[in-house]
């Protein structure tokens, strides 16, 4: 119980912890805050816009202990973000991070909230540092705005705390006990919804995936049945990804709480420097990410110079690991990037390369315990071994469906299975690798091109930072390649247009290799890292809109 359970590391290096035994303790306060003073009843949905800190597994347990529903939500939604998604969950408490608090004007008036927490990124840290994070933020950072007068109570963060432990006091009405905290949450049927969890919107509108405590466990099991034996006493997992994302919420918040690990919390990876303290300070022994972190991290001279010692593996996912950067990263830290695939309706994990065994370059490996896969054309019907086919799942952890959006769910729940939109293939030992989205396919005078395949190419320059790949309109071909591109700053040379095509031709057949490049200074991307393609192609949708086809 007195295990460190999270250390959350600020960008100046101040800190905080907290024990197993302290996020038990105050979890409960929070739970019978919940239920004894904002009166929710089981199934009530609370709402957490909080970034990575001590404030976030307290308040994520506290929910569970209630019997309520999470609803994650992105700190750095706007406000008419914040919205939609408050009104399209039905969220009657909101805990959200004390530097946003200006957006609660607009907000709270819009939606059915009928309590407020405001929570600091130095919540629970000792009285010394904490002053001095708050001093920076008002000094520096100007990132304290005033609380606007509201119509509904707001608390602090402590004090709901302080409002949870005295519920259980004489006068304030029994039930608020331990005892009681656990009967709220364990006699709740593994099948009730534990989470809504919101799609990415990296391809649509974002939609709630209805996750139950039986989807979380059955996740939970499967991973560690991948990757248990390589976990040992005293490990020690760098938390970079917001836990309000799927991906961190699993493999490190539930997983890793799981085998009684410490958790490093960064409250935001960007810029990549954030996380110098972090993994020089601490022994980490495994990093989870996405490519774009990966790549970040590589091309920083502190990290290079003195790659973290304890690393065991990293963990990738989220989106395509580039074949580039998985070797790299292999020759700077000595230790491999285990890649998996998963998705927010699957709580998320569907396949995961085997820490023991065979763990293949290029591949999201095989299905996790208790999973099915199947690869089928557009009609349903499983393709041969060898071709491309949309991966179907079937398992425990597939969700229930999206929330209040039957017409949506019967689209990708069919016969108990769940259609996931990605295109990918298998081998001869069963091994998956992903091809790319089936929505973001460019087809090229009838051939299929994948942008994960052009973007792997791209990313083997030097010159490339990152690229992204959609189709654009084309009078002859149909559509036609179009490479959006940010240089490496370390890169002392320039980087051309020539340049780029002569180093695709020497990869890609000639339909594949771009007829357009655009550079950029930097991609847009979701808060987890993930490069927005739909965006990309809104704009080529803008810019063609008026203008014949080239």
């Amino acid at each position: 119980a007195a295990r460190q359970a999270f250390t959350a590391v600020v960008p100046n290096g101040m800190n905080g912890s907290l024990t197993y035994a302290q996020v038990g303790e105050m979890s409960d306060a929070f739970a019978a805050y919940l239920r004894q003073v904002c009166g929710l009843q089981a199934g009530d949905r609370v709402a957490v816009q909080l970034p990575n800190g001590l404030a976030y597994p307290v308040v994520a347990f506290g929910v569970f202990k209630a019997g309520c529903v999470l609803v994650n939500t992105n700190p750095l939604y706007t406000p008419s973000e914040t919205i939609h998604q408050l009104n399209d969950s039905g969220a009657q408490v909101l805990v959200i991070i004390d530097m946003f608090a200006d957006k609660l004007a607009e907000v709270v008036p819009k939606t059915d909230l009928r309590r407020v927490v405001l929570a600091g990124v130095s919540e629970l840290f000792p009285a010394v540092p904490n002053l001095v994070v708050r001093g920076v933020q008002r000094v520096w950072s100007k990132v304290l705005p005033s609380v606007p007068p509201l119509a509904v109570p707001i608390d602090r963060f402590k004090q709901a705390l302080s409002q949870g432990r005295a519920s259980a006091g004489a006068g304030a009405g029994a039930g608020a006990d331990s005892a009681t905290v656990r009967s709220w949450w364990f006699d709740l049927p593994a099948s009730n919804i534990a989470a809504l969890q919101y799609t990415g919107g990296t391809t649509g509108v974002s939609k709630g995936a209805m996750l139950t405590h039986a989807n979380l466990l059955a996740n939970i099991d499967q991973v560690l049945a991948m990757g248990k034996t390589h976990m040992g006493d005293g490990e020690c997992v760098l938390t970079a990804l917001p836990l309000y994302h799927i991906f961190a919420f699993t493999a490190n918040l539930l997983c890793f709480l799981d085998i009684g690990a410490r958790n490093v919390l960064v409250p935001s990876p960007r810029p990549v420097q954030n996380l110098q303290r972090a993994i020089e300070n601490y022994p980490i022994t495994w990093i989870t990410g996405v490519n774009t972190l990966f790549n970040s991290l590589m091309n920083e001279e502190w990290f290079t110079a003195f790659p973290p010692k304890h690393l065991k593996a990293a963990i990738a996912g989220g989106t395509a690991l580039h074949h580039a950067v998985a070797a790299r990263w292999q020759r700077i830290t000595g230790t491999r990037v285990a890649e998996g695939f998963g998705l927010t309706e699957c709580a998320p994990v569907v396949t995961f390369n085997p820490m023991s065994g065979v763990a293949k370059p290029d591949s999201i490996g095989i299905p996790v315990p208790g999973t099915e896969v199947r690869l089928v054309d557009d009609n349903g019907v499983p393709v041969p071994q060898g071709d491309a086919g949309e991966l179907i799942v079937r398992g425990p952890q597939t969700m229930q469906g999206y929330w209040q959006r039957p017409d949506e769910t019967a689209q990708v729940l069919r016969d108990g299975w769940l259609y996931t939109g990605d295109v990918a293939v298998m081998d001869s030992q069963g091994y998956f690798r992903i091809v790319d989205r089936k929505k973001d396919l460019v087809l090229v005078s009838g051939f299929n091109v994948y942008p994960n395949e052009v973007e792997d190419a791209l990313a083997k320059m030097d010159a490339v930072l990152e690229a992204a790949v959609v189709g654009i309109p084309d009078s002859k071909t149909g559509e036609a390649v179009r490479a959006y591109i940010a240089k490496n700053p370390d890169f002392a040379g320039e980087l051309t247009k020539e340049a780029v095509l002569a180093h695709c031709r020497t990869l890609l057949t000639d339909y594949k290799v771009p007829k357009s490049i655009v550079f950029r200074d930097e991609l847009p991307k979701t808060p987890v890292g993930k490069i927005l393609r739909k965006d990309l192609k809104q704009e080529v949708k803008t810019e063609f809109a008026n203008r014949p086809q080239a």
